[in-house]
């Protein structure tokens, strides 16, 4: 048996592979012609792409630039590289839109949890429409500060809510729409359309205020509301859920705030009820975020995030208006991009 040579092996290992970045940069200058298009095209300095090339020159010992001619044209050696590298960077390209769409595509399960509101209204069109993302979806309802303990505990691979102040930098969060504030009324009490949200302070007396719970993110916002535009009402009842809340309304109990999505899911009340429309103001709105784990799901949340605004748009809005003509254009609102 010849023997081992000292060092041998670990002089084999010890030539690094090219970097795909420098590679990058590399055939971006030969298929420019010139640095400052390559660095134009890859959004860099064109210092950077210029030692991006000289690095990878260097690691491998080869010249693949002349530069004694203006513009630079490449050496035998770097014609040779220029071709490989292309057909290199394409397949590592391929190879992670391959990845993403897997995992995209083919997660055996997805747990997606969801304020109540959000689960009883789009989130049956928001499955349908993610039906292909998945083997599985598993969704689950309840407050937001719920969700967020269970995205916290890895119960949840995404959670939908109403409230993004979650204190943990792993988490990332996307607006996905908002919807306004609105006033209901029983049928047949006299109120007049609203010029001012702070006209709500000055209602006539004889209905009490029913709230939703402080438990709620959207009761707790529903109060600093209240605060803002100078409104102050004993409290009298208070529920979680919009059902009862709705209830008491169209039966003449008393007024509450709510929102059109919670109307919607509560839309067998519609007809005893009146909707009056608030107009627009600081702290006037509900917000709906995507909250996900960041970097663990190869674009998933993007996607979610699109078909939720999606349906939103195309599905949500049009019955909301259906059952509520009076609404103003922005009641429910969809970003047309996405907002960090």
């Amino acid at each position: 048996m010849s023997p081992t040579v000292p060092g041998t092996r670990k002089s084999r290992r010890s030539r690094p592979l090219p970097d795909l970045q420098l590679l990058e940069a590399f055939v971006a200058v030969c298929d420019a012609g010139s640095m400052a298009l390559a660095a134009q095209h890859l959004g860099l300095s064109q210092s950077a792409v210029s030692q991006a090339v000289k690095t990878l020159e260097t690691e491998l010992g080869l010249q693949l630039l002349d530069r004694e001619v203006r513009p630079a044209v490449t050496t035998h050696a770097g014609r040779v590289l220029r071709e490989r590298a292309t057909r290199l960077l394409g397949q590592a390209r391929a190879m992670v839109e391959q990845v993403r769409a897997t995992a995209r595509h083919e997660h055996t399960q997805i747990h997606l949890g969801c304020v109540d509101s959000f689960a009883a209204t789009v989130g049956p069109r928001l499955i349908r429409a993610l039906s292909g993302s998945a083997q599985q979806i598993l969704m689950w309802s309840g407050l937001t500060p719920m969700l967020n303990e269970q995205l916290r505990g890895r119960e949840l691979d995404f959670a939908i809510c109403t409230d993004s102040a979650i204190d943990d930098p792993r988490i990332v969060q996307r607006l996905l729409f908002s919807e306004s504030w609105v006033a209901v009324f029983p049928k047949g009490h006299a109120v007049q359309a609203l010029t001012s949200a702070r006209e709500l302070s000055a209602l006539p007396g004889g209905l009490p205020l029913i709230r939703y719970s402080q438990r709620s993110v959207t009761g707790q916002q529903i109060e600093r509301f209240l605060r803002h535009i100078g409104v102050q009402a004993p409290r009298a009842y208070e529920f979680d859920a919009t059902d009862p809340l709705l209830s008491l309304v169209a039966s003449g109990l008393g007024w509450a705030l709510s929102t059109p999505l919670c109307l919607w899911q509560s839309r067998q009340y519609l007809d005893d009820v009146v909707v009056i429309p608030i107009p627009a103001t600081r702290l006037g709105q509900r917000h709906f975020f995507l909250l996900s784990r960041e970097d663990e799901w190869a674009g998933l949340d993007e996607h979610i995030a699109r078909v939720t605004r999606d349906v939103i748009r195309q599905d949500t809005t049009a019955a909301i208006r259906q059952c509520m003509p009076g609404l103003p254009p922005d009641a429910l609102f969809c970003p047309d991009e996405e907002t960090p």
